[in-house]
């Protein structure tokens, strides 16, 4: 049994650009919060949620996608 090494690099691509969401994103929010009085409050508070959002699905994703390498599975 060894490791598909394609499908585990893939799977660290993802955590690779999580990373960098997961501090972007509550910056973003809070930057926000900070702001509220701000008539772009809104919209900026929508995007740093999609930012976490995005970066939870990406650990997911990768997290998923090492395992696969690791156990051969489809």
């Amino acid at each position: 049994m060894s490791t598909n090494k394609e499908v585990l690099y893939k799977g660290i691509k993802f955590l690779s650009f999580a990373l960098p969401l997961m501090f972007i994103g509550p910056s973003v929010i809070f930057s926000s919060f900070k702001n509220q009085n701000h008539p772009f409050y809104i919209p900026i508070l929508g995007i740093g949620i999609i930012l976490c959002l995005l970066a939870i699905f990406l650990i997911f994703k990768g997290i998923q996608t090492i395992m696969r390498s690791l156990f051969n599975g489809n």
